[in-house]
């Protein structure tokens, strides 16, 4: 790999700090154990944050996509959704374990996550840039990897930095629960301290830029054009479609499975943590290891196999009695989750034209977040009138299995 390939993919290993973290380990473990008056009602309030994030995301996403082509800026625009996320990820510092601090902790959240979702579409569309057509598989999926490596790096040192020391060598206060706190603070420096290298060495296009408003307009008309031109491109159209909905399942996975995890196997913020470092070092493999066959078996094949293991052990999560065996699915779920999504960046990667690399991954971020509040909401709705938290998750297996038998007839080029 070149070394605008290697910039490129640390930043993968920077951001993923936060959603392993924040949204899915510890933040929102916290939320639902420490701050919502109880975990079935934390899990409903953390559904209903995902969908207004989701909706904001999937009417910024494209439009900001299109203005990053047609002004020239996309790597402008990613420093500066680096640097809110930063900001509001260490606002969470303030959120005490209290059920006043529950829309302050939503906010900083809600906010938090539009930024990373925003900011990926800016980091995916460099991926061109950085890659060959022959490698931009292999290049993704390591990339992918050495994400869910920084996650795991950062759980281990929030677990033994801050979480399990007792009593804390920084005087943190375990009562006020701000050993937990920190780990919001550790994300945000994480994320600040090693995401500056794309942003040095992959800079915008030199000349003369238009200015933010033609920008604009001339953004707008190149996503109503490609939004137009959608039914001439049958494979894109159905790479988009079944993408909306398997994304659906996995963000929806990825928000709710700690909470999952802490309200039906009674598993502590510890044990969240320890989870999480494992479930990272299975999904980085993952990643890494369909990552070097993907560019010779075809990113379609991948995805699938991915979403098939994915809907198997995911049923089986539905039924599982007992920690052992939550934590031999789930292990084994990790595996095929980096796939899932690396070998999805490389479709669209590959299906993209290198101008309107950013527009084309704005759809592609639409097209995971468009519809993205209705996996959070068909959660919450199910958790909140059955009462039962198993319910509220089998919602994502119907989405991963609607997802997979769309893209079942998508034939792409490898």
């Amino acid at each position: 790999m070149s070394r605008k390939a290697w910039a490129w993919a640390l930043y993968d290993w920077a951001n993923s700090a936060f959603p392993t973290v924040v949204s899915t380990f510890v933040i929102a473990t916290y939320f639902s154990q420490g701050i919502a008056p109880d975990p079935a009602t934390g899990q409903a309030q953390w559904g209903w944050m995902q969908t207004a994030a989701g909706l904001t995301i999937a009417l910024l996403s494209p439009v900001l996509g299109a203005v990053a082509d047609a002004g020239g800026r996309r790597r402008l625009m990613l420093g500066w959704c680096t640097g809110i996320m930063v900001a509001a990820t260490a606002g969470l510092w303030f959120a005490r374990p209290d059920p006043g601090f529950t829309l302050w902790a939503l906010a900083c959240v809600g906010i938090a996550t539009v930024a990373f979702e925003l900011g990926t579409v800016f980091y995916n569309s460099l991926l061109p840039q950085v890659a060959t057509p022959a490698e931009i598989g292999r290049v993704s999926g390591l990339a992918w990897g050495l994400g869910y490596a920084g996650g795991l790096v950062c759980l281990v040192v929030a677990l033994l930095l801050l979480v399990r020391p007792d009593p804390s060598p920084l005087g943190l206060d375990r009562a006020s629960a701000e050993h937990v706190r920190a780990t919001a603070l550790l994300v945000a420096l994480w994320v600040a301290l090693f995401a500056w290298p794309v942003l040095l060495l992959l800079p915008d296009a030199g000349g003369a830029r238009p200015g933010w408003v033609a920008a604009a307009r001339a953004g707008l008309a190149e996503i109503l054009g490609l939004l137009r031109g959608l039914p001439r491109n049958p494979v894109l159209a159905r790479f988009l479609l079944a993408r909306l909905f398997y994304t659906d399942g996995l963000n929806t996975l990825f928000a709710f499975g700690a909470i999952y995890a802490a309200g039906v196997f009674g598993m502590s913020v510890e044990e969240i943590l320890l989870f999480g470092i494992a479930l990272n070092l299975t999904a980085g493999l993952g990643a890494a290891g369909f990552g070097l066959i993907e560019d010779r078996v075809g990113s379609q094949r991948v995805v699938m196999v991915a979403l098939g293991a994915l809907i198997l052990l995911g049923s089986g999560l539905l039924v599982a009695e007992g920690k052992t065996a939550f934590w031999a699915l789930a292990l084994g779920l990790g595996i095929f989750i980096g796939p899932a999504q690396a070998a999805s960046r490389t479709m669209m990667a590959r299906l993209a034209p290198a101008e309107e690399a950013a527009a084309h991954f704005g759809l592609f971020a639409l097209s995971g977040r468009v519809t993205g509040f209705l996996g959070p909401l068909a959660l919450a709705t199910v958790t909140g009138v059955t009462g039962s938290q198993r319910a509220g998750m089998a919602t994502v297996v119907v989405f991963l299995a609607l997802g997979a038998a769309i893209l079942a007839g998508v034939r792409p080029r490898p």
